[in-house]
């Protein structure tokens, strides 16, 4: 008696269809899994028939054999409970299912030992692909059916227990569908207490962060403790525009892979993501033997804050360089490979010195120049470069503070100028996820037109401040996004000083480690 189930594992936020083959056969009563499983999948003989019996369930008195095809793909996790489950019974002729329903449909779930039905990682994505897949149904833990019923034209069956569903599959019980809607969470926005006009002076800071937010370019603040330099950062998010769709799906994809989506089904805020500077390489940018995503991952489509960036180590900020160009990262194994996404915003914070106080109005710094040196050796040349705004955050006056500031504006005044920025944007790429921070060389040169005098000015730069064709071409494109908050189709000269000001930052490093 032999029959064939279809459930599906993920790589990376990719969903590859397995085949759980079941055979029983006469012989010395045995429950054989086969086919590369892993640990916990090994185990799952013990859930299943444990899980089988406290459901009223007798299991077969045969040998039992379960391949999980194809035997060359590595399988992890255990999804695969119910789909062996499932197998057994229709072997056995417990249940007797069409072989046309079982080919149109993949089974997914883990079982407990009272046959409930436990919720899995990687719903999502699994559903995203299933069409792809050649399945028009899914069989899943109720407590993942919300999550998996956002992708449309796929059928979603949840079950609680197994005894429901095998009452489902016996035609004894029936079970609605799950509806969801992808649109009911689009545009969606957290209510916070947090607000930009809480931040006292810092209106360069201000600034540079709407500039960020505009045009998604990478930040570094440098200034002694207490400035302001996380409060700033943490206040980020309140002007970044609203996620968009593909956007909500990417990020709630790796959620979803990683099992940290929650209760909730989507992930409809951009993601603000702040690592200790204790982290692994592999905790930043994911890895183990079946890889994970890391912080960068997590933070597809959002915000990484890395505050105290100089307590890195670093090899730790080296492993970025790559994915902060090519927006993902690959994780390479003997056997196999697997890519994520890492589609992040990057805001830095660090003090001068190790005492912090380098260059305060305010305060001595008692540090020595070895100790100055060895403190920013951390910050390679090449990580400054793929870095586009450099901001020094001062201290504040006592008379900033007590102050009535008729220019600090809130949250929501920044976001419409951001809006607006954004707009121009739109209206020059075609899409909404494509922003000035993207743009490859040929897309500046078309884009980002300079008049004469801001040309000028430029050249004097590049070759002043010894400008890679890396920083040259962030110039351009900071100018650019500046030009679209002054709502300007050309980039004129205050607009690219405004620019090579936010680059010259990394020289006043240099110039700290030589004092």
């Amino acid at each position: 008696m032999h029959t064939k189930i279809f459930s599906a594992t993920t790589i990376g936020v990719d969903a590859h269809i397995v085949h759980v083959e079941v055979d029983l056969s006469f012989g010395m009563i045995q429950f054989y899994i086969v086919g590369l499983p892993d640990t916990a999948i090994k185990e799952s003989k013990q859930r299943i028939t444990t899980a089988l019996k406290n459901s009223g369930i007798r299991l077969p008195e045969k040998k039992i054999t379960v391949n999980l095809a194809p035997a060359d793909l590595k399988k992890e996790g255990t999804l695969f409970d119910l789909p062996i489950a499932i197998g057994i019974l229709q072997a056995a002729g417990y249940i007797q299912c069409s072989i046309s329903f079982l080919d149109e449909t993949l089974f997914l779930g883990e079982l407990s030992l009272d046959g409930v039905i436990r919720p899995i990682k990687g719903a999502l994505p699994i559903a995203y692909d299933a069409q792809k897949l050649n399945k028009k149904r899914i069989i899943l833990p109720k407590d993942n059916a919300q999550e998996a019923a956002l992708i449309e034209d796929i059928e979603i069956i949840g079950a609680s227990s197994l005894t429901e569903l095998v009452a489902y599959l016996r035609d004894e019980l029936p079970i609605e569908p799950t509806k969801n809607s992808l649109q009911h969470y689009l545009h969606t926005y957290a209510t916070s207490n947090i607000n930009f006009n809480q931040v006292k002076g810092q209106h360069q800071a201000k600034r540079a962060l709407s500039i960020c937010a505009a045009g998604r370019h990478n930040i570094l603040f440098v200034g002694p403790p207490g400035s302001g330099k996380t409060m700033l950062a943490k206040r980020l998010p309140t002007i970044m525009p609203g996620m968009e769709f593909d956007e909500i799906l990417q990020t709630s994809k790796i959620y979803s892979v990683s099992g940290k989506l929650g209760n909730q089904p989507l992930i409809t805020q951009r993601p603000f993501r702040n690592p200790h500077h204790t982290i692994s390489q592999a905790g930043l940018v994911g890895g183990g033997s079946f890889p994970q995503p890391g912080e960068i991952s997590l933070t597809h489509n959002g915000i990484l804050f890395l505050d105290e960036l100089t307590e890195f180590k670093r090899t730790t900020l080296e492993v970025m360089r790559q994915p902060l160009e090519n927006k993902t990262v690959c994780i390479s194994r003997a056997s196999h490979s697997v890519t994520f996404p890492a589609n992040f915003l990057l805001v830095a914070a660090l003090n001068p010195c190790p005492c912090g106080f380098l260059g305060d109005t305010k305060r001595t710094c008692h540090c020595s120049k070895p100790a100055i040196e060895k403190y920013l050796e951390k910050l390679s040349g090449p990580m400054l470069d793929r870095i586009d705004l450099q901001i020094n955050v001062p201290s504040i006056e006592y008379e900033t503070i007590k102050a009535h500031d008729t220019n600090n504006l809130s949250s929501q005044e920044l976001l419409e100028k951001v809006n607006k920025a954004v707009d121009m944007q739109y209206k020059r790429f075609g899409s909404k996820t494509m922003w000035n921070g993207f743009m490859a060389p040929q897309l500046i040169e078309k884009y980002c037109i300079l008049s004469d005098t801001a040309e000028t000015i430029l050249k004097q730069a590049f070759d002043k401040l010894n400008l890679s064709m890396r920083g040259y071409h962030k110039i351009l494109k900071v100018a650019r996004t500046i030009a679209d908050l002054e709502e300007s189709e050309i980039i004129d000269a205050p607009h690219i000083r405004e620019a090579i000001f936010y680059r010259s930052l990394d020289k006043n490093l240099e110039k700290m480690k030589q004092q």
